[in-house]
């Protein structure tokens, strides 16, 4: 079943109807005013934190989906009908109500008809603004004059901190006062204390928001939530909405709510434009200020068309054409900006983080880092440097970086028994990757301080990354797993031994040796060489089960991922890591990637482990806590999917990689929506697995992992772009049945126009490649044979 298409000249996924598996949603604003919304227009919007500065309430997990949120009422005074520009909340039949949402880079529009009103509702965040604009557009396509009343609706959080909002309800009930300052509504919490200008560490503070209206007057308003709704009504029938008209109540404690109400007089054909206003500051202050700014529809349009121009520009760091549509729609779209989100929000703001993760986890931002580093390489930089300034002096690093409250070589080291073993090791993805994309080598040597104390050379940082892992090391001569090792359900013990961290060090060996060979520190190679030597021994004496690699050691002992296990006997990360890491040989590589695909693969993706566990103990993995086929317990954890397309492209199988691909890619199952449920074009946390019932059903949408590896393998494994430290290498490992593919990329201010020649049907490997009409030895377009515009043509064998 298909609920929608992709829109690819105007990078937008438009949803033909409403009625959704699950609630699709997109993001609006920056990490300074941020905002989510859905198809029906629910959702939620904050200011810098998700937790800390919520200021509309939604009800997660609530029934109906995704209420409340931005919404619209129209009331027809002469039918005494009314319904909602969006399909929700109010729902009118589906045959008599039709409603189309295109979402879009940092926008949404919705557009609707019902009883010949059509309306068009967009909402945007304008750049550099700490408020969201609402602007709707009124067409009356009856024969007759029609008399309408506008409501707008917003729920308002009696505290910023979104855990105060929901559960200390003895308190919040009664911090809340409204106002109505020249038609502008204020929400305004612990009005009497002083401002304390956002201090986010404080949960109790003068705060306030304001909404107004541009380009229409106000016949009356609500802020008291309960005299809008009504006793026992909902969001589907406000009493005020059914009856048509407000009380003006102000709302002094209990629960706030804004609506504005506007009579709207429609000659027939005639249409009506406004815009709502909503945002952070008093109302009599920064709510008139915005008013003043947007006073014209013509400013409200000049500040859209500067946001699309502006986020377009963000994403064209890679553009392709290949044989496959969904593959291109993802790739040149919905990829890109899946990445910039999750960039921006780490695992704090969707409709499934409700804020509980307040700040930028240290693994997961430092990963995210990968899939923005060709759009927006100066935001990413000051990021990494954020993070490497979240690495304690011992090598490890905080949990969380909080950016609203980080002050480096003053934070708190963590206990030794709460650092995680793969913290730190994401450094040797994300910051060569940076040099390599910039050709900044000097950022090597660039000084930063630890969070803790002390101060080193982003080298140094890396060095202690892997000193941390060599220093905490196991029985078997591998790392210690710690608190956890990425897979935060093993219970390993602090002393237990992770081999997938194992082959996260032999990866950074490597990468550290290339690094100083870069530079010619020789000392530093024989010292990592000599580590190399002995973490090969270690691995090929203890970690080979004979078909594949064992996951890990407990500290009792017990191994983890053998086929003498009942549960868990195979799991994938070693296996992807171990070719990754180039530890693996090729007889071993093989041998392991075919066991994966023998007992992990499936026509949804690639199961993290198998058989689930059902009977081990949690305490000595947590796994079972799930339902079969679900989370860590044997899902397909989306996660891992995109090292194992690395891997399968390391080895040449271009069919394979291909496939694993597109076996996760959330738009190959565009037309099999309800299957999957979640949105069809963004990455998720996880897909039921074959040992669950609901194989396929896919679930947390938008902010993980999954959104940059599956991008990054895309980009550097399958299509073969792959910046270097002296230049731009072309090295495509693609499916035989694809004769050709284009290719656009920017490189450091350079851009390249790259065709790939594929009539043999290979899947890897360069015959002839042509820069400009020269052809090249080789496969490495070195910086100093490129122009400002490169022309590259790639012919497979």
């Amino acid at each position: 079943m298909q609920y929608g298409h992709f829109d690819d000249l105007k990078k937008e996924y438009v949803i033909d109807r409403p009625d959704t598996p699950k609630s699709w949603s997109n993001y609006l604003g920056s990490t300074e005013y941020g905002a989510i919304i859905t198809n029906n227009a629910g959702g939620y919007s904050f200011y810098k934190s998700a937790a800390r500065g919520r200021f509309m309430r939604l009800r997660f997990n609530g029934v109906p989906m995704d209420q409340p949120g931005r919404y619209f009422y129209l009331h027809d005074r002469d039918k005494k009908d009314y319904w909602s520009t969006s399909w929700q909340p109010v729902g009118k039949p589906l045959d008599q109500y039709r409603s189309v949402c295109r979402h879009g880079t940092a926008y949404t529009i919705i557009e609707s008809e019902y009883d010949l009103i059509k309306s068009e509702a967009c909402y945007f965040v304008p750049l550099g603004r700490n408020f969201e604009i609402w602007k709707l557009k009124i067409t009356n396509n009856d024969t007759q004059k029609r008399s309408l009343r506008l409501f707008t609706y917003v729920e308002y959080a009696n505290n910023w901190h979104q855990l105060q909002d929901q559960f200390n309800l003895q308190y919040t009930q009664y911090i809340l006062r409204m106002n109505v300052e020249a038609n502008i509504i204020d929400h305004g919490i612990n009005v009497s204390l002083p401002d304390d200008g956002g201090e986010f560490e404080n949960h109790d503070g003068n705060r306030h928001t304001f909404l107004g209206i541009s380009g229409a007057g106000i016949s009356g308003f609500d802020t008291d939530r309960d005299q809008f709704l009504g006793p026992y009504r909902s969001y589907h029938n406000p009493l005020a909405v059914e009856k048509g008209t407000c009380s003006n109540s102000l709302a002094y404690g209990d629960n706030g709510c804004g609506v504005l109400q506007v009579d709207v007089e429609l000659q027939a054909g005639a249409t009506k434009e406004l815009a709502v206003i909503m945002g952070i500051g008093k109302a009599e202050r920064e709510g008139k200020a915005a008013l003043r700014e947007f006073s014209s529809m013509k400013a409200v349009n000049k500040a859209f068309d500067q946001l699309v121009k502006s986020w377009h520009d963000r994403i064209e760091g890679l553009w392709v054409e290949t044989p496959d549509p969904e593959f291109n729609s993802m790739t040149n779209m919905w990829s890109p900006f899946n990445c910039l989100m999750t960039f921006a929000w780490s695992r704090a703001a969707s409709l499934v983080y409700s804020g509980e993760r307040d700040g930028l986890g240290y693994r997961d931002t430092v990963q995210d880092i990968l899939g923005v580093l060709h759009t927006i390489p100066d935001e990413a930089r000051k990021r990494l440097e954020l993070m490497l300034t979240g690495q304690c002096a011992n090598g490890g690093a905080l949990p969380v970086v909080k950016t609203f409250s980080h002050q480096p070589g003053h934070e708190k080291a963590p206990d030794e028994k709460d650092y995680r073993s793969d913290d730190a090791l994401w450094l040797f993805n994300a910051v060569p990757a940076y040099v390599k994309e910039s050709g900044n080598i000097d950022f090597y040597f660039k000084v930063l301080p630890f969070a803790d104390e002390g101060a080193a050379s982003v080298l140094e940082h890396l060095r202690r990354a892997i000193e941390f892992n060599l220093n905490r090391s196991g029985s078997h001569g591998l790392p210690c797993g710690l608190q956890a090792d990425w897979n935060d359900c093993l219970e390993l013990g602090h002393n237990g031994e992770t081999v997938f961290v194992a082959m996260q060090v032999r990866f950074a060996l490597r990468t550290y040796i290339e690094i100083n060979r870069l530079i010619g520190d020789e000392n530093e190679i024989s010292w990592a060489e000599e580590q190399l030597t002995q973490l090969d021994k270690n691995i090929d004496q203890h970690c080979w089960d004979g078909q594949w690699y064992v996951r890990a050691f407990r500290f009792d002992g017990t191994v983890y991922g053998s086929s003498s296990n009942k549960e868990g006997s195979i799991w994938l990360n070693p296996q992807s890591w171990s070719v990754l890491s180039g530890h693996a040989s090729k007889q071993k590589a093989l041998s392991a990637m075919q066991a994966v695909h023998e007992q992990l693969a499936s026509d949804y993706g690639i199961m993290v482990c198998a058989p689930p566990y059902v009977e081990t103990d949690h305490k000595i993995v947590k796994a079972p806590l799930f339902n079969p086929g679900m989370k860590e317990n044997a899902s397909i954890f989306s996660h891992t999917q995109g090292w194992a397309v690395m891997a399968e492209a390391l080895a040449g199988n271009g069919n394979r990689a291909y496939n694993y691909l597109r076996a996760f890619m959330p738009a190959a199952y565009n037309n099999k929506a309800e299957i999957r449920q979640i949105e069809p074009y963004v990455n998720c946390q996880f897909t039921h697995s074959i040992y669950s019932p609901r194989v396929g059903a896919s679930r947390l949408p938008w902010l993980t992992g999954a959104a940059t590896w599956s991008y990054y393998a895309a980009a550097t494994a399958i299509l073969g772009i792959q910046p270097e430290y002296n230049g731009l290498r072309i090295d495509p490992c693609i499916p035989s049945h694809w004769k050709s593919f284009r290719a656009k990329r920017r490189f450091r201010g350079k851009f390249f126009d790259i065709t790939v020649y594929n009539e043999n049907g290979a899947q890897k490997g360069i015959q002839k490649m042509i820069v400009n009409g020269n052809e090249i030895e080789g496969n490495l377009i070195a910086d100093c044979i490129m122009d400002e515009q490169n022309h590259v043509e790639v012919f497979m064998p």
